[in-house]
């Protein structure tokens, strides 16, 4: 195989690739031996067919099967010979190609750029560690004490409160007829909570236990019988029980029963929590940080194919006007974020980094965990599409990546308190929304800048008939 490098313009070059006669020869007859140990032609024995009564049956066939074989082989030997990484699929033209004859065809390939990732271990970043006060986690493990009271009969001449829980039977009517779902036995209510139905708990302050209490209420709009939806209804409420609250004991018991061993571990478990909240959020930024420091590198040119598939992706929904208007606006976008991706993935390869299976499902589950009661529906939605598997390896790739740049580059460490946690964020917040703010009225403006111009060809024909012949060519263009 012999290959020539011609027409080199930046990224783009062709590979002219020669196979002479004798080596096509040679792979058609591997073929031919191949074939022979299963053909059956009557009159031969399996396996003594001769190769010219092969050739005549199914001479076409064996060599559009070789000629695929040999221009996957050759084209794939002939980039990596001359460590060209293609930026998409090289077009292929046949030049020369038939049985008895040499091959030739031109490999036309848009290559990756060079990229240096050694800057890479220059970059600074910010990581924080957000240093939580003990009384910080007092305060939550409180609240959480809050929301879980203990409750303890009451005597039977107290009469319930806000707050108190009782427990009741009723049996409910609309206009004086019972109805499916109208029943309830042993039904727990705290006063005040207002869970049940607009407007019910009211009416239960101050009743005592073995009291009978009539309620109205409206049923809700999605009743399941639909005919008594929005209705007036009567409960008949037989009081059973009242249990007034009693503030739940914070020790050892208390934190068993919340899954800790024991206070202590509960207040490191709660403390790790809290960090846990607001990790998330700084460690994206801390990326973001590292995202931009990688746009600062030199890339001496992106790809055209590349950019044009990024718009296709970034203009996706639009119309064709509205396209052109955007259009230098997208390609910057684009630029932007291949030039991201050529460096991510360079280093990433450099590094030989990889997704394994045991990641990329654990990352499915880290999914149907944030999906709760929709798990079966998340599964089959992965298990029926490749390309959103897919889309979820790229993102463990890249978190992969981005955990060994931080690894490798400078972090700034930052031990901060949850106060200073919750300033930062919020001003982050703000940039990234005067950022979205800023990029729309740069759209804005091109739109009208477009639009103003549009306008002013528009008025010149007005004059005289032959600039207006001139003004359409223009506008035409």
């Amino acid at each position: 195989m012999k290959v020539t490098v011609e027409n080199k313009k930046g990224l783009n070059k062709d590979l002219k690739v020669f196979i002479d006669k004798k080596t096509m020869s040679t792979y058609m007859d591997e073929k031919y031996e191949e074939i022979k140990t299963t053909v059956n032609l009557k009159g031969f024995r399996p396996g003594k067919v001769p190769k010219e009564i092969l050739k005549r049956q199914f001479g076409k066939a064996v060599f559009t099967e070789v000629l695929d074989k040999v221009l996957k082989d050759t084209s794939t030997k002939a980039l990596e010979d001359n460590k060209i990484k293609p930026a998409g699929q090289p077009k292929l033209d046949l030049k020369t190609y038939g049985e008895d004859k040499e091959l030739e065809y031109v490999l036309s390939v848009t290559e990756l750029p060079k990229i240096n990732t050694k800057v890479i271990t220059d970059i600074k970043f910010d990581q924080y560690i957000v240093k939580i006060d003990p009384k910080e986690a007092d305060t939550r493990i409180k609240e959480i004490a809050k929301n879980q009271p203990n409750f303890k009969d009451a005597s039977p001449e107290t009469k319930a409160k806000e707050g108190d829980l009782i427990i009741i039977d009723y049996n409910a009517t609309v206009d004086g007829k019972s109805f499916k779902g109208g029943e309830g036995k042993n039904t727990q209510l705290t006063l005040g909570k207002d869970l049940f139905l607009k407007g019910f708990d009211k009416q239960l302050i101050g009743v005592m236990k073995n009291e009978n209490k009539i309620v109205d209420a409206v049923l809700p709009e999605n009743f399941p019988e639909k005919e008594f939806a929005n209705k007036n209804a009567k409960f008949d409420c037989k009081i059973l029980a009242i249990k007034k609250p009693e503030e739940v004991k914070i020790n050892d018991e208390f934190a068993k029963n919340l899954g800790a061993k024991d206070l202590q571990d509960l207040k490191k478990m709660v403390s790790n929590q809290i960090n846990d909240e607001y990790k998330n959020s700084l460690d994206r930024l801390s990326k973001n940080q590292i995202l931009k420091e990688l746009e600062k590198i030199k890339v001496d040119e992106i790809p055209e194919n590349l950019i044009e598939e990024e718009v296709k992706i970034l203009s996706q929904g639009m119309n064709e006007e509205d396209i052109k208007k955007s259009k230098k606006n997208f390609e910057e976008i684009a630029k932007k974020r291949i030039k991201t991706g050529l460096i991510l993935n360079e280093f990433g390869e450099q590094n030989q980094i990889k997704v394994n299976e045991q990641e990329l499902q654990a990352e499915i589950q880290k999914q149907l965990r944030m999906m709760p009661g929709q798990e079966k529906m998340v599964m089959d939605f992965y298990q029926k599409n490749p390309s959103a598997v897919a889309s979820l390896r790229g993102t463990v790739y890249e978190e992969k990546i981005i955990n060994l740049i931080k690894e490798k580059a400078k972090a700034n460490k930052k031990e901060i308190s949850k106060e200073e946690a919750e300033k930062i964020l919020k001003q982050s917040q703000k940039q990234q929304l005067d950022q979205e703010l800023k990029d729309q009225r740069k759209s804005e403006k091109i739109v009208n800048t477009k639009k103003s111009t549009q306008n002013k060809t528009k008025t010149k024909p007005i004059k005289t008939k032959s600039p207006a012949k001139k003004s359409k060519k223009v506008s035409k263009k």
